[in-house]
């Protein structure tokens, strides 16, 4: 597995992933479900990742980051996903809100926050999709009104990760442009104790450290420079967010799959049922084969969309980023449900850790965008074909 891998990746990339691959074996799956069953956050691992410079590698190292970009910290994030501890906040934290704040923020935001995000002391959330608009982000309905020179939000926001251990949450409302009267989208820095700014956790299925909360903005007033960036810039600032959600949740995705790939090919190798262990039929071995195949062509996607992002085609980095997603999503779910069908009944016991996997793989399919909005995205943007809607 790892030829592959190395021959597209420079030193500085290989001795990222081996030296986040030993970080990652320290803790393991048996640190994440304990976490999971004690109703805990994964607080040691974010501490010492942050420690060692991870969680900021993608930041400007001005303001305490690495200077790199989403190479390498989807390298981070997949890597740990590997072993068995995805850090599902890498997503939002630094990739999602990091990122906007580093390319449109003021000065005074980027001292505030990028700091923090990068040493991992501060934590942000991220917050656009609604109960009525999930996919379709022009049905927004979360509105900013000028008041004096204050912003005043109303809305509600469901599926955000993360909020009770966030110190804010990025939010996307829409302002009214004073030309046209159309509400255009806008980015919003909503700090956790807000007047007015509620929230209610979800009752999830899927048992993650991360808790999915609903949000409730009632009237939330926020000082001028709570706005990310340029109010006429909204829409471009919201894709500069997304493209990276997306990579990221590629490396979640593909760390998660080797992980239970991992599990499987050891478990086939000394699992002796006749004669020979079971990975010599090649009912079992194939699958297998199979799965790994898929997740190393989801990697190339997910590094190509990188590189695009981080230099600095957003266009092109949009498609990549948008295929990587599916691409890994789709092997993840694959790689997941074989590795369990290769256990057996030992595939669904907590010894070996899969079967909570069967649901939280699932995450990489539906969440940021569905895969068949992004198979909408490529019909329309790669094709070239009509719209349905």
């Amino acid at each position: 597995m790892s030829t592959a891998r190395t021959a597209l990746e420079t030193e500085e990339h290989q001795a990222l992933r081996a030296a986040v691959a030993a970080l990652g074996k320290r803790y393991g799956r048996d640190y994440m479900t304990t976490v999971i069953r004690e109703g805990k956050h994964t607080d040691e691992l974010w501490a010492e990742a942050a420690k060692l410079g991870y969680l900021g590698v993608n930041l400007p190292e001005e303001y305490g980051g690495g200077g790199g970009g989403m190479a390498e910290l989807s390298i981070v994030l997949e890597e740990l996903g590997a072993a068995g501890s995805p850090l599902l906040m890498m997503i939002v934290s630094p990739a999602i809100c990091g990122t906007v704040i580093a390319r449109f923020g003021t000065k005074e935001q980027k001292q505030k926050w990028l700091p923090g995000l990068a040493d991992g002391s501060l934590t942000m959330a991220f917050g656009i999709t609604e109960p009525d608009a999930g996919s379709n982000s022009h049905r927004i309905t979360t509105t900013a009104r000028r008041d004096g020179d204050d912003w005043v939000l109303t809305g509600r926001k469901v599926f955000v990760s993360g909020v009770d251990i966030a110190d804010a949450t990025l939010i996307v409302g829409r302002t009214e442009d004073a030309r046209s009267g159309k509400l255009k989208p806008c980015l919003f820095i909503v700090p956790r104790e807000a007047p007015g700014f509620g929230r209610n956790q979800i009752d999830m299925e899927l048992h993650a450290p991360e808790k999915q909360f609903e949000l409730v903005l009632d009237d939330v007033r926020l000082p001028a420079d709570a706005l990310v960036g340029d109010e006429d810039a909204g829409l471009l600032q919201l894709f500069a967010g997304l493209n990276p959600e997306r990579i990221m949740t590629a490396a979640f995705g593909i760390g998660m799959g080797r992980f239970a790939l991992g599990r499987a090919v050891e478990y086939a190798r000394t699992r002796q049922v006749w004669k020979e262990p079971i990975g010599s039929h090649q009912a079992i071995a194939h699958p297998l084969a199979t799965a790994h195949i898929d997740l190393e062509l989801s990697r190339l996607m997910m590094q190509k969309a990188a590189r695009l992002y981080d230099e600095g085609d957003d266009i092109g980095a949009g498609e990549a980023a948008n295929m990587a997603k599916y691409a890994a999503g789709e092997a993840c779910v694959k790689a997941v449900d074989q590795a369990v069908h290769t256990l057996g009944g030992n595939g669904l016991t907590r010894e070996y850790g899969l079967a909570s996997l069967i649901t939280a793989s699932r995450v990489a399919r539906i969440a940021p965008v569905s895969r068949e909005m992004i198979l909408n995205y490529v019909s329309h943007q790669s094709l070239g074909l009509p719209k349905s809607y």
